[in-house]
Protein backbone atom coordinates (compact mmCIF):
# COMPACT_ATOMS: atom_id res chain seq x y z
CA UNK A 1 0.00 0.00 0.00
CA UNK A 2 1.24 3.50 -1.20
CA UNK A 3 0.56 4.90 2.23
CA UNK A 4 2.64 2.47 4.02
CA UNK A 5 5.62 3.84 2.28
CA UNK A 6 5.11 7.71 3.43
CA UNK A 7 5.12 9.76 6.76
CA UNK A 8 1.72 10.86 8.15
CA UNK A 9 2.42 13.97 6.61
CA UNK A 10 4.53 14.16 3.59
CA UNK A 11 7.18 16.72 1.75
CA UNK A 12 7.36 15.95 -1.91
CA UNK A 13 9.38 17.13 -4.52
CA UNK A 14 7.17 18.12 -7.19
CA UNK A 15 8.39 16.69 -10.41
CA UNK A 16 9.94 19.12 -13.15
CA UNK A 17 11.19 18.94 -16.81
CA UNK A 18 15.15 19.27 -16.68
CA UNK A 19 15.30 20.15 -12.89
CA UNK A 20 13.98 16.99 -10.81
CA UNK A 21 16.80 14.85 -12.32
CA UNK A 22 18.61 12.26 -10.08
CA UNK A 23 21.42 14.59 -9.01
CA UNK A 24 19.08 17.22 -7.62
CA UNK A 25 16.76 14.59 -6.41
CA UNK A 26 19.39 13.56 -3.78
CA UNK A 27 19.95 16.32 -2.71
CA UNK A 28 16.48 17.48 -2.28
CA UNK A 29 16.31 14.12 -0.63
CA UNK A 30 19.40 15.14 1.74
CA UNK A 31 17.70 17.85 3.22
CA UNK A 32 14.33 17.03 3.67
CA UNK A 33 12.12 15.65 1.03
CA UNK A 34 9.74 12.82 2.07
CA UNK A 35 8.76 11.86 -1.64
CA UNK A 36 10.77 11.90 -4.64
CA UNK A 37 9.40 11.23 -7.94
CA UNK A 38 11.43 11.27 -11.69
CA UNK A 39 11.04 13.93 -14.61
CA UNK A 40 7.88 13.18 -16.62
CA UNK A 41 8.46 10.39 -19.13
CA UNK A 42 6.52 9.75 -22.42
CA UNK A 43 5.20 6.66 -22.39
CA UNK A 44 5.37 6.41 -26.19
CA UNK A 45 9.65 7.33 -25.99
CA UNK A 46 9.77 4.18 -23.11
CA UNK A 47 8.21 1.99 -26.00
CA UNK A 48 10.23 3.02 -28.53
CA UNK A 49 13.21 2.87 -25.58
CA UNK A 50 14.77 5.98 -25.81
CA UNK A 51 17.71 6.53 -24.49
CA UNK A 52 17.07 9.93 -22.51
CA UNK A 53 13.74 8.36 -21.41
CA UNK A 54 15.64 5.27 -20.10
CA UNK A 55 17.65 7.35 -18.55
CA UNK A 56 15.58 9.23 -16.27
CA UNK A 57 13.84 6.62 -14.73
CA UNK A 58 17.32 5.45 -12.99
CA UNK A 59 17.53 6.64 -9.57
CA UNK A 60 19.54 5.24 -6.33
CA UNK A 61 18.16 3.16 -2.95
CA UNK A 62 18.49 6.50 -1.33
CA UNK A 63 16.00 8.14 -3.37
CA UNK A 64 13.26 6.02 -2.19
CA UNK A 65 10.26 6.48 -1.52
CA UNK A 66 10.48 7.35 -5.13
CA UNK A 67 7.64 7.22 -7.97
CA UNK A 68 8.56 7.14 -11.85
CA UNK A 69 6.14 9.37 -13.91
CA UNK A 70 4.64 8.92 -17.01
CA UNK A 71 2.49 10.51 -19.36
CA UNK A 72 0.74 9.70 -22.89
CA UNK A 73 -2.61 9.43 -24.08
CA UNK A 74 -2.70 5.73 -25.44
CA UNK A 75 -3.13 2.59 -23.28
CA UNK A 76 -1.34 0.40 -25.56
CA UNK A 77 1.49 2.76 -24.68
CA UNK A 78 1.13 3.57 -21.09
CA UNK A 79 0.84 -0.24 -20.34
CA UNK A 80 4.43 -1.02 -22.12
CA UNK A 81 5.63 2.07 -20.04
CA UNK A 82 4.17 0.30 -16.74
CA UNK A 83 5.94 -2.61 -17.89
CA UNK A 84 9.18 -1.11 -18.73
CA UNK A 85 9.16 1.06 -15.61
CA UNK A 86 8.92 -1.57 -12.92
CA UNK A 87 12.02 -3.36 -14.10
CA UNK A 88 13.39 -0.13 -12.23
CA UNK A 89 11.56 -1.24 -9.56
CA UNK A 90 10.25 2.21 -8.15
CA UNK A 91 7.94 1.88 -4.87
CA UNK A 92 5.16 3.20 -7.10
CA UNK A 93 4.00 4.96 -10.76
CA UNK A 94 2.83 8.07 -11.11
CA UNK A 95 0.69 9.43 -13.88
CA UNK A 96 0.84 13.01 -15.15
CA UNK A 97 -2.35 14.45 -15.86
CA UNK A 98 -1.19 18.04 -14.93
CA UNK A 99 1.33 18.93 -17.76
CA UNK A 100 -0.18 22.25 -18.94
CA UNK A 101 2.19 22.86 -21.53
CA UNK A 102 1.01 22.92 -25.30
CA UNK A 103 3.25 20.04 -27.06
CA UNK A 104 2.01 17.95 -24.42
CA UNK A 105 -1.86 19.03 -23.52
CA UNK A 106 -2.28 19.81 -26.69
CA UNK A 107 -1.92 16.44 -28.12
CA UNK A 108 -4.36 15.16 -25.21
CA UNK A 109 -2.13 14.06 -22.61
CA UNK A 110 -1.23 15.64 -19.26
CA UNK A 111 -3.77 18.30 -18.64
CA UNK A 112 -5.11 17.87 -21.93
CA UNK A 113 -6.99 14.92 -21.14
CA UNK A 114 -9.19 16.97 -18.64
CA UNK A 115 -11.03 17.70 -22.00
CA UNK A 116 -12.33 14.01 -21.71
CA UNK A 117 -12.93 13.08 -18.30
CA UNK A 118 -14.24 9.72 -19.40
CA UNK A 119 -11.08 9.00 -21.33
CA UNK A 120 -8.75 10.34 -18.34
CA UNK A 121 -10.66 7.40 -15.69
CA UNK A 122 -10.37 4.32 -18.59
CA UNK A 123 -6.64 4.90 -18.93
CA UNK A 124 -5.96 5.28 -15.39
CA UNK A 125 -7.65 1.82 -14.90
CA UNK A 126 -5.60 0.32 -17.58
CA UNK A 127 -2.44 1.43 -15.68
CA UNK A 128 -3.47 0.44 -12.48
CA UNK A 129 -4.69 -3.07 -13.84
CA UNK A 130 -1.38 -3.11 -15.36
CA UNK A 131 0.49 -1.63 -12.61
CA UNK A 132 2.28 -4.47 -9.74
CA UNK A 133 2.94 -1.39 -7.93
CA UNK A 134 0.77 1.21 -5.97
CA UNK A 135 -0.62 4.05 -8.96
CA UNK A 136 -0.82 7.56 -8.10
CA UNK A 137 -2.03 10.45 -10.31
CA UNK A 138 -0.79 14.19 -10.61
CA UNK A 139 -3.82 16.66 -12.49
CA UNK A 140 -4.86 19.89 -12.08
CA UNK A 141 -8.71 21.50 -11.03
CA UNK A 142 -9.93 21.01 -14.34
CA UNK A 143 -9.28 22.18 -17.96
CA UNK A 144 -10.83 25.90 -17.62
CA UNK A 145 -12.11 28.27 -15.37
CA UNK A 146 -15.43 27.28 -15.87
CA UNK A 147 -14.69 23.62 -15.68
CA UNK A 148 -13.32 22.65 -12.83
CA UNK A 149 -14.57 19.08 -11.89
CA UNK A 150 -11.65 17.79 -9.53
CA UNK A 151 -14.17 17.01 -6.66
CA UNK A 152 -16.09 14.26 -9.15
CA UNK A 153 -12.90 13.10 -10.56
CA UNK A 154 -10.82 12.58 -7.15
CA UNK A 155 -13.44 10.19 -6.70
CA UNK A 156 -13.82 8.59 -9.88
CA UNK A 157 -9.67 7.73 -9.91
CA UNK A 158 -10.12 6.80 -6.20
CA UNK A 159 -12.49 4.33 -7.33
CA UNK A 160 -10.42 2.48 -10.36
CA UNK A 161 -7.85 2.10 -7.72
CA UNK A 162 -5.51 4.54 -7.25
CA UNK A 163 -4.14 5.07 -4.11
CA UNK A 164 -3.07 8.88 -3.91
CA UNK A 165 -3.75 11.95 -5.87
CA UNK A 166 -1.71 15.19 -6.11
CA UNK A 167 -3.35 18.35 -7.00
CA UNK A 168 -2.07 21.63 -8.64
CA UNK A 169 -4.52 24.33 -7.93
CA UNK A 170 -4.43 25.71 -11.13
CA UNK A 171 -6.83 24.46 -14.27
CA UNK A 172 -4.80 23.87 -17.70
CA UNK A 173 -5.62 27.20 -18.84
CA UNK A 174 -4.03 29.13 -16.48
CA UNK A 175 -0.99 27.59 -17.02
CA UNK A 176 1.43 28.89 -14.53
CA UNK A 177 -0.06 32.10 -14.04
CA UNK A 178 -2.18 33.63 -11.32
CA UNK A 179 -2.98 32.23 -7.95
CA UNK A 180 -3.28 29.01 -7.25
CA UNK A 181 -6.91 27.91 -6.15
CA UNK A 182 -6.73 25.45 -3.21
CA UNK A 183 -10.23 25.96 -2.05
CA UNK A 184 -11.09 22.85 -4.10
CA UNK A 185 -8.14 20.73 -3.28
CA UNK A 186 -9.35 21.47 0.32
CA UNK A 187 -12.70 20.33 -0.76
CA UNK A 188 -10.96 17.10 -2.62
CA UNK A 189 -9.65 16.59 0.88
CA UNK A 190 -12.99 16.92 3.07
CA UNK A 191 -14.88 14.64 0.93
CA UNK A 192 -15.86 12.12 3.23
CA UNK A 193 -15.88 10.04 0.08
CA UNK A 194 -12.09 10.35 -0.13
CA UNK A 195 -10.09 7.54 1.99
CA UNK A 196 -6.77 7.87 -0.25
CA UNK A 197 -3.83 10.33 0.92
CA UNK A 198 -4.43 13.90 -0.86
CA UNK A 199 -1.70 16.28 -1.54
CA UNK A 200 -1.71 19.67 -2.58
CA UNK A 201 0.32 21.86 -4.60
CA UNK A 202 0.56 25.36 -6.37
CA UNK A 203 2.52 28.37 -4.84
CA UNK A 204 4.06 26.88 -2.11
CA UNK A 205 6.99 29.33 -2.21
CA UNK A 206 8.39 29.07 1.94
CA UNK A 207 8.13 26.76 4.99
CA UNK A 208 5.66 29.66 6.51
CA UNK A 209 3.52 29.36 3.40
CA UNK A 210 3.87 25.29 3.59
CA UNK A 211 2.50 25.19 7.69
CA UNK A 212 -0.39 27.90 6.52
CA UNK A 213 -1.58 25.54 3.92
CA UNK A 214 -1.21 22.55 5.53
CA UNK A 215 -3.26 23.74 8.91
CA UNK A 216 -6.37 25.60 6.80
CA UNK A 217 -6.69 22.66 4.40
CA UNK A 218 -5.75 19.24 5.86
CA UNK A 219 -4.00 17.88 3.28
CA UNK A 220 -1.86 14.43 3.76
CA UNK A 221 1.16 16.52 2.02
CA UNK A 222 2.35 18.89 -0.02
CA UNK A 223 4.29 18.84 -3.26
CA UNK A 224 6.78 22.08 -3.52
CA UNK A 225 7.77 22.66 -7.35
CA UNK A 226 9.26 26.11 -8.80
CA UNK A 227 10.46 27.43 -5.27
CA UNK A 228 13.13 24.19 -5.34
CA UNK A 229 14.90 25.73 -8.25
CA UNK A 230 18.26 25.85 -6.79
CA UNK A 231 16.81 26.26 -3.23
CA UNK A 232 16.55 22.11 -1.88
CA UNK A 233 17.09 23.75 1.55
CA UNK A 234 13.46 24.78 1.38
CA UNK A 235 12.58 21.23 2.72
CA UNK A 236 14.84 21.83 5.63
CA UNK A 237 13.38 24.53 6.39
CA UNK A 238 9.87 23.38 6.36
CA UNK A 239 11.36 20.35 8.74
CA UNK A 240 12.03 22.76 11.20
CA UNK A 241 8.95 24.30 10.97
CA UNK A 242 6.91 21.55 11.03
CA UNK A 243 8.87 20.69 14.55
CA UNK A 244 7.95 24.27 16.10
CA UNK A 245 11.74 25.51 15.06
CA UNK A 246 13.16 28.27 13.76
CA UNK A 247 14.35 27.84 9.85
CA UNK A 248 18.09 28.36 10.12
CA UNK A 249 19.97 30.23 7.73
CA UNK A 250 22.09 28.22 5.84
CA UNK A 251 25.90 29.55 5.47
CA UNK A 252 27.25 30.51 1.87
CA UNK A 253 30.19 27.96 2.33
CA UNK A 254 27.34 24.84 2.68
CA UNK A 255 25.22 26.44 -0.44
CA UNK A 256 28.61 26.50 -2.33
CA UNK A 257 29.30 22.98 -1.63
CA UNK A 258 26.27 22.17 -2.75
CA UNK A 259 25.77 23.76 -5.61
CA UNK A 260 29.31 22.39 -6.70
CA UNK A 261 27.89 18.64 -6.13
CA UNK A 262 24.80 19.28 -8.18
CA UNK A 263 26.79 20.95 -10.86
CA UNK A 264 29.16 17.80 -10.76
CA UNK A 265 26.56 15.18 -10.38
CA UNK A 266 24.75 16.87 -13.75
CA UNK A 267 28.45 16.67 -15.18
CA UNK A 268 28.61 12.56 -14.13
CA UNK A 269 24.72 12.28 -15.74
CA UNK A 270 24.53 14.43 -18.43
CA UNK A 271 28.62 15.63 -19.39
CA UNK A 272 29.75 18.24 -19.29
CA UNK A 273 28.20 20.65 -21.73
CA UNK A 274 24.76 19.92 -21.26
CA UNK A 275 25.20 20.43 -17.00
CA UNK A 276 26.31 23.66 -17.96
CA UNK A 277 23.91 24.64 -19.53
CA UNK A 278 21.07 23.25 -17.11
CA UNK A 279 22.79 24.40 -14.22
CA UNK A 280 21.99 28.03 -15.17
CA UNK A 281 18.52 28.20 -14.10
CA UNK A 282 19.83 26.97 -10.60
CA UNK A 283 22.39 29.75 -9.68
CA UNK A 284 19.53 32.40 -9.08
CA UNK A 285 17.86 30.18 -6.45
CA UNK A 286 21.27 29.11 -4.89
CA UNK A 287 22.56 32.53 -3.84
CA UNK A 288 19.43 34.44 -3.14
CA UNK A 289 19.35 37.57 -1.16
CA UNK A 290 23.42 38.18 -1.68
CA UNK A 291 24.32 41.56 -2.24
CA UNK A 292 25.96 42.72 -5.36
CA UNK A 293 25.42 39.12 -6.46
CA UNK A 294 24.68 40.49 -10.43
CA UNK A 295 28.27 40.34 -11.59
CA UNK A 296 28.74 36.91 -10.41
CA UNK A 297 25.34 35.64 -11.92
CA UNK A 298 26.00 37.18 -15.70
CA UNK A 299 29.51 35.03 -15.54
CA UNK A 300 27.90 31.99 -14.45
CA UNK A 301 25.35 31.57 -17.37
CA UNK A 302 27.10 32.50 -19.64
CA UNK A 303 30.45 30.74 -19.05
CA UNK A 304 30.71 27.24 -21.27
CA UNK A 305 33.87 26.08 -18.86
CA UNK A 306 33.68 23.61 -15.97
CA UNK A 307 36.50 25.30 -14.76
CA UNK A 308 35.68 28.60 -14.86
CA UNK A 309 32.56 28.08 -13.36
CA UNK A 310 34.38 26.12 -10.54
CA UNK A 311 36.57 29.32 -10.03
CA UNK A 312 33.70 31.91 -9.77
CA UNK A 313 31.70 29.78 -6.97
CA UNK A 314 35.69 30.01 -5.10
CA UNK A 315 35.34 33.27 -5.52
CA UNK A 316 31.75 33.77 -4.29
CA UNK A 317 32.90 31.82 -1.60
CA UNK A 318 35.42 33.98 -0.76
CA UNK A 319 33.99 37.43 -1.07
CA UNK A 320 30.74 36.70 0.77
CA UNK A 321 32.07 34.53 3.94
CA UNK A 322 34.34 37.92 4.56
Amino acid sequence: MFRDLIPEFSLILSPMEAITNKPFRKICKKYGADILVTEFIASDALARDVKDSIIKMNFDKEERPLGIQIFGNNADSLIKAVSIAEKENPDFIDINWGCPVKKVAGKGSGSGIMNDIPKMIELTKAVVDASSVPVTVKTRLGYSEDSKPIVEIAERLQDVGIQAISIHGRTRAQMYKGEADWSLIGEVKNNPRMSIPVFGNGDIDSAEKMIEFKNRYGVDGILIGRATIGNPFIFQECKEILRGETPSIIPIWEKVEICKAHLDGLVELRGEKHAIFEMRKNYSGYFKGLANFKPYRLQLVTSVLYSEIENLLDQILNTYSE
